[in-house]
């Protein structure tokens, strides 16, 4: 298991795409925001600035990114490989297999969780989160719900592009509940809640409970654990060698 997850980072720190869309483009997207003087406004609709609504965001995009389209691209390519159809000869297991993924891709997601705040933070004095304990359990929540999704996803398609088109599929609708395109308290109510129910939705509710230094809602954290769950047994049991 050990030697897995850690040929599993190998790859990854091999691989300049994946620097990029998973470290460099969270980190790019909220300078660019930052960078728009409007956004460090205070808005009293929103009771807050745009920078500051929007910093959860940039960190649940990151989990999208890497949770719907790195790891998908991952383990179906090794499969068109034959690279899964080799390890099925081993007592790995499929377990062990999206364990290792697991891992690696939740160490990306904590690096870039802290680029991103520390940005934030630094450049345009975003406030940190007042419940430390409340935002570490939000946090592996949130990538584990959409790590999930991602390794289903991964675990049942047979190429690279299906893997590719079914992780836009899901990343732009439910990056619009997330609020990236329209910020969720200016959303209507009714689209709002349908969002709750949602992984990145349900992700953003919750750091923002957090931001105002409550604990994270039972709607979001059910949510957040019903995915997990649910995608996680489903990507161990339908996963498929080649």
């Amino acid at each position: 298991m050990n030697r897995l997850t850690a040929v599993e980072f190998k790859l990854f720190l091999r691989d300049p795409a994946a620097y990029f869309w998973t470290l460099l483009f969270p980190v790019a997207l909220v300078v660019i925001i930052g960078s728009i003087p409007s956004s460090r406004e205070f808005k009293a609709d929103l009771g807050q600035r745009v920078i500051d609504s929007y910093t959860p965001v940039t960190v649940v995009l990151a989990f999208a990114m890497t949770g719907l389209f790195i790891t998908p691209t991952y383990l179906v390519g090794y499969r068109e490989k034959g690279i899964l159809r080799r390890l099925s000869t081993t007592p790995v297991g499929p377990a062990r297999v999206l364990v290792a993924q697991l891992v690696v891709q939740i160490t990306v997601a904590i690096a870039t969780t802290v680029l991103v705040l520390a940005t934030a933070r630094l450049l345009w004095d975003v406030k940190l989160p007042d419940n430390p304990a409340g935002f570490v359990l939000t946090f592996l929540l949130s990538a584990t719900a959409v790590l999930s999704i991602g390794l289903f996803v991964a675990s049942v398609l047979k190429t690279t592009k299906a893997a590719t088109g079914a992780g836009s599929m899901l990343f732009f609708p439910l990056m619009f509940f997330a609020g990236l395109y329209v910020p969720r308290d200016q959303m209507p109510a009714a689209v709002n809640r349908i969002g709750d129910f949602t992984p990145l939705g349900a992700s953003v509710q919750a750091f923002g409970d957090v931001a105002k230094g409550h604990l994270p809602g039972a709607t979001a954290l059910l949510v957040l654990v019903g995915y997990t769950v649910v995608f996680g047994v489903a990507a161990a049991r339908l996963f498929r060698w080649e």
